[in-house]
């Protein structure tokens, strides 16, 4: 199946929509292993959309245990061109409230040891991340929530740190003095590789909370995400049908070029098997 053009990444219960219509479940294996379950395809609003459960189905897997490079490549090869990642974060500003949206545009990179690239082993390249989401992709997106009435901003920069746990005070106040707008665990990896898979990538990020950096709130707890989250299932799942009806067939926008003059290493000097592997990725530039 290669005509699936719009993917989700987010919670496993996403794709229970009224309008969704369930086509297959798609076990796709890549160069780096599995992904994180099996991709749902099916139609929705008259257009191919594939589901992808970032932890696994029933929440299984830790944000440092998540196969990023698998995820993106099984969605590259499906032959996806735009990604919508659903993520929950906690809110670094009072005007960001819990339940709001932010579209977000730059993130700051606080893991540690994560691979983010499909590049090593042979093979170099360097693609821009100045500005880490399709602008068209999130255009759409900002002004299909804003149509719909949802407390959405748009911008905003979303810091992604390591966990399970979540910050200390310290942590979120320091993070705070950065001027950060949220914070998660997942999103700026699969940023990176959707970039360069030539994949155009927005996050909708939903607050859940105010981190712990608040002194009129509780410090954050499993139980107040949940509830916020549940509060949200509704909203978001509407969102995402508008999203997609939304959509434009043809892209103008920088992502689908971001590998052109990317790689540095003398195609002679590229191992064969690599070439190889990464060919849904680079087939495009290197034969």
């Amino acid at each position: 199946m290669t005509d699936v053009r719009i993917a989700v990444i987010g919670g496993s219960g996403l794709y229970e929509m009224e309008n969704f219509k369930l086509i297959e479940e798609v076990e796709i294996e890549t160069p780096f292993g599995k992904p994180s379950d099996r991709i749902v395809v099916g139609e929705l609003k008259g257009k191919k959309i594939a589901f992808l459960p970032r932890h696994g189905k029933g929440h299984r897997i830790l944000p440092s245990e998540i196969n990023f490079r698998a995820n993106i490549f099984a969605l590259k090869k499906l032959g996806v061109e735009r990604i919508i990642s659903i993520s929950a974060v906690g809110s670094m500003k009072e005007e960001i409230k819990p339940g709001d949206f932010v579209i977000v545009d730059q993130f700051i990179d606080m893991t540690k040891g994560r691979i983010s690239t499909f590049f090593g082993g042979g093979i170099v390249a360097h693609v821009s991340m100045a500005n880490p989401v399709c602008p068209e992709l999130s255009d759409i997106v900002y002004k299909v929530a804003k149509d719909m009435n949802y407390r959405v901003h748009k911008g905003g920069t979303y810091i992604c740190i390591e966990g399970p746990q979540f910050s200390s005070k310290a942590e979120s106040n320091l993070y705070r003095s950065w001027s950060v707008d949220v914070i998660g665990m997942t999103n700026v990896q699969e940023a990176k590789l959707a970039r360069e898979a030539e994949i155009c990538y927005t996050t909708i990020a939903m607050t859940t909370d105010y981190d712990c950096w608040h002194e009129e709130h509780d410090a954050v707890t499993v139980e107040m995400v949940v509830k916020t989250l549940l509060e949200n299932v509704a909203k978001v799942k509407k969102l995402i049908e508008n999203i997609v009806e939304s959509i434009p067939e043809e892209r103008n926008c920088p992502c689908k070029d971001a590998l052109k003059d990317a790689i540095i290493t003398n195609i002679k000097a590229i191992p064969k098997e690599r070439i190889e592997e990464l060919k849904p990725i680079i087939g495009k530039y290197i034969k």
